[in-house]
């Protein structure tokens, strides 16, 4: 038998053994987040979906007396772990933000004397929350279940992409309600409600909208709710003070068992008699387009109301997705590797009525033809390796995302890619516009099935948006004044980087015109590179070095979620060039190993938001994203041992099974997508590019079931917590003596296999 002949053989007995489908949902903790812990939301949710149905512990204003209030940041997903009170369930949220938004149509069953206020924590009598407990709360993929000890009462949730399904098992009782609080909101302040319009259609079914205005300055969200008991009253209380015109409607009681409801601050109930463990079951629809579009989705995506048959299916979702990647490890890393993937799939999220209606940028209805329309980019985070892992394993879902991403360009006013946008607006959210870079990685990997030379048109454009946070600036002198903007360094470097995944798409694309003018803007780093320090530094319009700096200093230096010990390794695109002007390979990478040694003093992230200790390597910051790719550029310098050494030192120490078992914001995914990566033994370090870096494989063994029906199997020998160091590396049957991986290398199938041992191999 020919070595071709065993290797297919062996391929095929892999093949067999991995087709069935297993349940990996058993290793999902949806509840291990941040050391803050208000970032990570537990609650029913399916792969993408436009619903995350989820409790939230308190409702923190933004705002007092007009400054920020520092707690909000805490409750940035509604859910925080050291929380013992529930205030209700919402149906919208992120996953592991740095700031927020959603919170949208709160719900919370009680029983009892009836109360439309939250109430405080000190004393759960004053308001509608209620205590809980860790020991009566089960977090599962597509499932949430808590016990609401101050009512007695059992709530259960799951979901579909559009429907929330929840479940209230009540005490008997004939003062039992079901509190529906349109006003509360996660990152909440008084005028955040713009509208709020609420139709009582019959004694099961309601439907409505609201209006906001935060992260997403002009939001609407329509939804249908319908109960499976009818109710025997209803009623509302409208918080809003003072107002100087009411109308005629005084004529009417609108607070009790009133049909039609509007104003800024509602608040409703819905009264019900219960028997002894009696179930209340409610369905809840949302809708980015119309009340009619909510019930249509409620008819199609739930039709009956068989809760356990919809949480089955929300399990049987979640497995169907973890099941792209089947790994062996120990079941800590699986806890990890799992939970990392259930993180992954949760954002982007859907946005697209079933009829395939959706809300632009323009506020106007669309017809989503082809493809599946997404909203929810939190890009200057998931450019990185959240995208990057799509179009590895989920090339049809990011090439719909990608078309998202150009349907927003074309609907958007401004005429702009998506910087940091959800819910048919943007916020502007962070610096650079790495949509280019999203976009660049999906066509030189052959993703992306729209028009390219259109795609190409729209990076241009926005590249050249010159009253966009110092672009103008930094076309005319290749770099952005520090007297003009407060992060011109981290800017121009990350300008730089798109400008290059620019060039990317125009080389695939034969326009060499382009791809020269853009790799020429792409060596504008050089510009803040101080070689008298060895450090990336702000510039004035003088063209000199600003005197004060502080390299360690995260604060006022020019830099955003990050410093310059971090950000002068952000060259990403061109690692050579970096390492020449550093001084060479021995000078860089000495200057690596100083990152990952020092000490990095507590003064210098200690009024940071999003950074503890935790989250600190020597003065390496895992807890950001911008230096996630720092740990390979060894690979740069052949000292590729010490890449394999520093991943798996990250790899351990900031990412746990525990409720606080992240090292920093998860960041609707990034965090996730290292750690999937890093864990299969390679990361994208240049999206736009074709190829991985590789790293230490942290499983024992793997395969990757990809969607044109391939398997790459990733084998590892002498895998152990010691033997972290590559001694040897086989591609199909064949030594590889390279420390990068093709994207066409697995694409095609195939097998690489890590031999490793507890010694370095120099």
């Amino acid at each position: 038998m020919t070595n071709k002949v065993f290797f297919t053989l062996f391929i095929a007995g892999i093949n067999l053994i991995y087709a069935q489908q297993q349940d990996l949902t058993k290793y999902v903790n949806p509840i291990i987040g941040t050391e803050k812990m208000g970032h990570t939301f537990p609650g029913a949710t399916v792969p993408f979906g436009s619903v995350q149905l989820s409790p939230e512990t308190d409702n923190v204003p933004y705002s007092i007396n007009h400054k920020y209030n520092p707690k909000t940041y805490d409750y940035c997903s509604g859910y925080r772990y050291e929380d013992k009170t529930i205030i209700g369930f919402s149906h919208t949220h992120f996953n592991g933000v740095g700031h927020s938004d959603l919170g949208d149509f709160l719900i919370m069953p009680t029983v009892g004397q009836l109360q439309l206020n939250v109430g405080v924590v000190e004393d759960t009598k004053t308001g509608y929350r209620s205590h809980f407990s860790h020991e009566n709360e089960q977090a599962e993929a597509g499932y949430y279940k808590v016990k609401l000890d101050d009512y007695n009462i059992v709530a259960e949730m799951t979901a579909t992409i559009r429907v929330g399904f929840h479940q209230y098992t009540f005490p008997q009782s004939t003062n039992s309600h079901i509190i529906f609080d349109l006003n509360s909101n996660i990152y909440n302040y008084d005028d955040k409600n713009t509208w709020t319009y609420v139709k009582v259609i019959n004694d099961t079914l309601v439907t409505g909208y609201r209006q906001t205005r935060g992260w997403a300055r002009n939001r609407t969200v329509y939804f249908a709710m319908t109960f499976s008991k009818p109710f025997k009253n209803y009623g509302q209380k409208n918080e809003e003070q003072n107002l100087d015109y009411k109308g005629f409607w005084r004529k009417w009681n609108e607070n009790e068992n009133f049909p039609l409801i509007e104003g800024k601050k509602i608040k409703m109930y819905f009264d019900f008699d219960t028997s002894e463990n009696e179930k209340i079951k409610i369905k809840f629809a949302i809708s980015p387009v119309s009340q009619k579009n909510a019930l249509q989705n409620l008819q199609t995506e739930i039709p009956d109301w068989n809760f356990e048959e919809v949480r089955k299916q929300a399990k049987e979702n979640w497995n169907k997705e973890l099941n792209r990647i089947q790994i062996n490890a120990s079941k800590n890393d699986k806890v990890n590797f799992y939970t990392a993937m259930y993180h992954t799939f949760i954002n982007p999220t859907t946005y697209v009525d079933v009829n395939g209606e959706y809300k632009g940028l323009d506020q106007e209805v669309h017809q989503a033809n082809g493809f599946v329309n997404y909203t929810t980019f939190s890009l200057w985070d998931t450019y990185r390796a959240l995208h990057p892992f799509f179009n590895l394993i989920q090339p049809t879902r990011n090439n719909d995302i990608v078309k998202s991403m150009m349907k927003h360009y074309e609907q958007n006013p401004i005429k702009m890619l998506p910087i940091w946008s959800h819910y048919a607006n943007e916020n502007w959210c962070m610096s650079g516009y790495h949509s280019v870079s999203v976009l660049a990685d999906a066509i030189v990997k052959g993703v992306y099935t729209g028009d390219a030379n259109q795609a190409l048109e729209a990076c241009i454009v926005t590249s050249n948006k010159r009253d966009y946070e110092g672009i103008g600036e930094y076309i005319e002198k290749g770099y952005i004044a520090a007297e003009n903007n407060s992060t011109s360094v981290s800017n121009t470097l990350e300008y730089a980087f798109d400008d290059w995944s620019i060039a990317q798409i125009a080389k695939k694309l034969n326009k060499m015109d382009v791809y020269k003018e853009y790799m020429k803007r792409s060596e504008n780093w050089k510009n803040n590179y101080d070689i008298s320090i060895g450090f990336m530094r702000p510039k004035l319009a003088n063209g000199t070095f600003k005197k004060e700096f502080d390299v360690l200093d995260t604060h006022g230096q020019g830099f955003i979620e990050g410093n310059s010990w971090n950000y002068s390794f952000f060259v990403p695109h061109n690692p050579n060039e970096l390492i020449n002007v550093m001084g060479g390979e021995k000078k860089f990478g000495a200057k690596l190993d100083e990152l990952f040694s020092m000490h990095l003093p507590d003064e210098y992230f200690e009024n940071t938001e999003d950074i503890t200790r935790e989250g600190i390597l020597g003065g390496y910051v895992h807890g950001n994203e911008p230096a996630h790719h720092v740990a390979y550029l060894y690979n740069w310098v052949n000292q590729p041992w010490k890449t394999q050494e520093k991943i798996r030192m990250i790899l351990e120490m900031q990412y746990k099974p525990t409720p606080d078992g992240l090292g920093g914001n998860d960041d609707t995914g990034q965090m996730s997508a290292w750690y999937i990566f890093s864990a299969l033994g390679f990361y994208p370090v240049q999206q736009g590019s074709d190829s991985y870096a590789i790293g230490s494989p942290l499983v024992d063994n793997a395969v990757i079931n990809l969607e044109n029906g391939k398997h790459f199997i990733i084998d590892v020998e002498n895998q152990s917590k010691k033997n972290i160091y590559i001694q040897k590396i086989e591609l199909n049957g064949k030594v590889y003596d390279f420390y990068n991986l093709k994207h066409q290398d697995i694409i095609n199938g195939g097998k690489i296999k890590f031999y490793m041992g507890s010694k370095p191999k120099k």
